[in-house]
């Protein structure tokens, strides 16, 4: 995110009263927590992926 785009973002924030403020704020952590979470899984699946694949070819020889 470019630098302009956050200033915008905090002046925006900074606009509303401070009990606004609070729960902006509170929802950026909720969802910068589940974003986070998110690109951990796709990391984690992307590494897997190709033991996944061998599982699953695996798994159909045995039940021919």
């Amino acid at each position: 995110m470019s630098s302009t785009a956050v200033t915008t973002m905090i002046k925006m924030v900074e606009s509303l009263p401070e009990p606004a403020q609070e729960q902006v704020v509170e929802h950026l952590r909720e969802y910068l927590a589940e974003l986070q979470d998110e690109m951990r899984w796709t990391s984690l699946f992307s590494q897997t992926q190709t033991q996944l694949i061998a599982a699953a070819r695996r798994a159909r020889q045995q039940k021919a």
